[in-house]
């Protein structure tokens, strides 16, 4: 029985994911030829990874073996009998190339060389149209999404682009998760970016404009060479930066309704060994929001709700830069120095109206403003060596320095239904300092195995000030409350080291490698509860299995990592950070981290212009972090005069399990219209807050569809739904939401130029609702933020920059392994 046959089989019997298994074990006849190669841009004889190569009989063109082009653009066919054969080699946005192949008993073994593919082109009216990369492209640990095609995210943040990536969901309030799950790590430019992850205030995401990004990489299940954290995955976002010769650059303008305007410049000037890059962007918008919220509860035999309700106009002011260069050195060797300056100010105002019942009936207006000054800056240097001389051998480096200065202010004083109407703030001060560390090395053995290794070190430094102040009786000066303000200390320091091992072998890949990190961490919050120490040694394994299988150009994908989630500096330091004057969040120093064991098995297949990818995932959790609400008692004693004050943190509790399947379809249905899908289904379950009831679960996903029309040859438009299904919380649960975006662009001037319009959730559908529940508490929450907004865009392009182009008649998935 034949290979081919048993597949068949398989696939009838069982459907394409269950074909892994009875190809594993059928018989492979083993011939003896080998043809090698690598493929390169002809443009700039940069190498092509992650493109197809396939060997064809030379009299019946039938196929006979494929091959991936691995990072730096080498493939290798075995096992190939001696005769004649076809060999073909494609890449998206490329012309493909085809080259005669003769195997014979005196020369088994043919060196090919370099393979230069050139760029696509169409003439289209005088107007030359280049191939660019795929949309998305899957390699054999991510999938690469190419952003800067998405017109959906036009005159937005990096929160916008996160919003239309597959696998990834953004909560309205800025919250990234993948699966269900908010435990990710995020990168940028493949480092750790530390003010992100400081909790001071203000989201760097949120700094990083849409227009910077060329592209993000998710990882699902990331192997040894990725950090532990993160049970959810990695998200990896590079920025732009342009290598080519001369002058570059773009500018960009920005309109949007009711008072949002951005504006963005990037130049490169590359001249011999060194390229110059820089860029300066600016931010100016103004969002408008309602909201309200119903809690109850019992104190002393007594019901007590508090009704909310309340409007507010949040204007925020971001001022970033990038500076760098690239110099290349003798021997393959190349330095890069980048520093990036952010400046953020933001200032969130409203009104509000409490309706109190119980102990009292009372209505009590207020007003509240929340101010954010956040200021970082962000530098690294990176080194990079390869050898002509050893194809595929790399060692990099890199060192990166933080530092963050925030001031958050949140001030608030009644207006009518009490006596006392003077104002109290809260005034949190942080300043941090971080400096990390990494060398990774990479070493060929051979044209079909790797082995990798690095570590990593990361050192944080945090302390700063939280001080509640009450205006004085007779004046609008303010009085610092000793007994409420606090002082903290935070040093949190983690070293890693992993190796991986990567082996071929037939039609089949593997990868294992194992991962070991050293975590020590300790705080102190004076005036509050008494320092606290972690240490703890782990151990990370993961492990791929890849198969190539015979029929078409299909692989299957099998995938174990273990992880971990790490709580921050916020979760654990106890001291209360006040929303409004009846709830606040308050760390939990007793809090340990989680850890996370993940299973993944994959499924893709390119048939012709369509590439379709599917994927089943188990996730276990055990010692869960689990975000909970309590009502504080002895603060609705003491200060809620009849208004119920809640406070919301964060305690391992029990085991949380999520499992579910994953289908990416790409589809062109006409020459001017293509069709990206995405889905999810899974099942969360979490362990009850209440300890004296079932599991909690439910059955959530999500959907994505996204049609791209070019009904001219200069006009692009996109039309995008979005969905998220309902999902359970440890006590509650979030309701479902969703939304439609439309978005169009016209290159003008020769291509010099383009002018873009963006209308986000025009239905205006988007909000956040929730519900909780615990034996004394109940609550329901609502959030309608400005979400319809619509954005007008011109963008002028210097040098050798154009506008990005949809592809035409090319599959989007460029043929390789799983990004989950």
């Amino acid at each position: 029985m034949n290979a081919s046959s048993t597949s068949g089989r398989a696939l009838r019997g069982l459907g394409f994911l269950a074909m892994l298994f009875p190809l594993a074990a059928a018989a492979q006849q083993q011939p003896a030829g080998t043809v090698r190669g690598t493929l390169l841009d002809q443009t700039n004889g940069q190498p092509l990874p992650f493109s197809n190569v396939v060997v064809l009989r030379a009299q019946d063109s039938s196929f006979v073996a494929g091959a991936e082009t691995l990072e730096n653009g080498t493939f290798v066919l075995e096992h190939l009998g001696l005769g004649n054969y076809l060999l073909k080699a494609s890449s998206v946005g490329y012309q493909g190339l085809r080259r005669q192949v003769q195997l014979t008993a005196a020369s088994p073994t043919v060196q090919l060389g370099a393979l230069k593919l050139a760029p696509t082109a169409q003439q289209l009216k005088g107007v030359t149209v280049t191939g660019e990369r795929a949309a998305v492209q899957e390699s054999l640990d991510k999938k690469v999404i190419n952003v800067e095609k998405d017109l959906s995210s036009v005159g937005g943040t990096a929160v916008n682009v996160l919003q239309n990536v597959p696998s990834v969901t953004v909560a309205p309030d800025g919250t990234v998760s993948m699966r269900g799950s908010s435990n990710i790590t995020i990168l940028i430019d493949g480092k750790p970016s530390n003010s992100a992850n400081s909790g001071a205030g203000g989201n760097r995401l949120e700094q990083i404009p849409a227009s910077a990004i060329e592209r993000v990489e998710v990882v699902t299940n990331p192997s040894a060479r990725y950090d532990a954290a993160g049970a959810g995955g990695v998200l990896n976002i590079i920025l732009k930066k342009q290598k080519k010769d001369g002058w570059n650059g773009q500018t960009t303008l920005n309109v949007g309704t009711q008072d949002k305007y951005n504006g963005s410049l990037s130049l490169n000037r590359r001249a011999g060994k060194i390229n110059l890059f820089g860029s300066l962007d600016l931010r100016d918008d103004r969002y408008r929001s309602r909201s309200w919220l119903d809690q109850y509860t019992t104190l002393e035999n007594q019901e007590l709700r508090t009704y909310q309700r309340g409007t507010n106009l949040r204007h925020n002011q971001n001022y970033s830069g990038r500076l760098g260069f690239d110099y290349t050195l003798p021997a393959n060797q190349t330095i890069t120095f980048t520093v990036e300056p952010n400046m953020n100010r933001g200032l969130n105002t409203g009104t509000q109206l409490a309706t109190l019942s119980g102990a009292t009936n009372a209505r009590i207006g207020s007003t509240f403003g929340v101010t954010e000054n956040v200021d970082n800056v962000d530098g690294s240097l990176d080194y990079r060596r390869t050898w002509d001389e050893h194809k595929g051998r790399e060692l990099t480096g890199n060192v990166n320095y933080t530092y963050l200065n925030a001031d958050v202010v949140v001030a608030q004083r009644n207006t009518e239904g009490t006596a006392d109407l003077r104002e109290w703030k809260q005034d949190l001060d942080v300043s941090l300092h971080a400096v990390g560390g990494q060398l990774d090395y990479v070493h060929p053995l051979g044209e079909k195995a790797r082995l990798e290794a690095g570590a990593k070190t990361q050192y944080q430094a945090n302390q700063g000030t939280d001080d509640f102040l009450r205006q004085q009786t007779d004046g609008p000066s303010f009085d610092r409350l000793a007994d409420r303000s606090y002082q903290y200390t935070f040093r949190d320091f983690v070293q890693a080291g992993y190796t991986t091992y990567q082996q071929e072998f037939g039609k089949w890949r593997a990868q294992a490698g194992l991962r070991a990190e050293y975590t020590r961490t300790h705080g102190e919050v004076l005036n509050g509860q008494g320092p606290f120490r972690l240490s703890y040694l782990n151990l990370f394994p993961s492990a791929t299995v890849e198969r190539t299988l015979p029929t078409a150009d299909q692989r299957v994908k099998l995938s174990y990592s273990r992880r971990l989630n790490r709580p921050g500096f916020m979760q654990l330091l106890a001291f209360p950070l006040y929303q409004d004057q009846r709830s606040y969040r308050i760390g939990n120093p007793a809090l340990r981290p989680e850890y996370i064991n993940a299973f993944e098995l994959g499924h893709q297949i390119t048939v012709g212009q369509a590439s379709l990818t599917s994927t089943l995932f188990y996730r276990h959790t055990d010692n869960a972090i689990q975000r909970l609400v309590r009502v504080d008692t002895t603060a609705t004693r003491l200060y809620g005069a009849g208004a119920v004050i809640t406070a919301q943190y964060a305690a391992n509790f029990g085991q949380a399990t999520s499992y579910g399947a994953e289908v990416s379809l790409n589809q062109p249905l006409a020459k001017w219209w293509r069709v990206t899908a995405s889905g999810s289904l899974f099942q969360n379950i979490v362990t009850a807050a209440t300890g004296n009831e079932a599991n909690r679960r439910v059955v959530s996903g999500t959907a994505r569809l996204m049609n791209s029309f070019t009904p001219t040859p200069k006009l692009d438009i996109q039309l995008t739904g979005n969905y998220r299904a309902a999902a359970v919380t440890a006590q509650g649960r979030v309701l479902p939401v969703g939304s439609v975006d439309v978005a169009l662009r016209q290159r003008l001037f020769n291509d010099r130029a383009a002018l873009t319009l963006r209308v986000s959730d025009v239905l205006n559908t988007q909000r956040n609702r929730s519900l909780s529940a615990t034996d004394n508490f109940r609550a329901e929450s609502y959030n309608k933020w400005e979400s319809r907004v619509g954005y007008l865009g011109f963008s002028w392009y210097m040098g050798s920059n154009k506008p990005p182009k949809r592809i035409e008649n090319q599959p989007q998935g460029g043929g390789g392994g799983f990004g989950g």
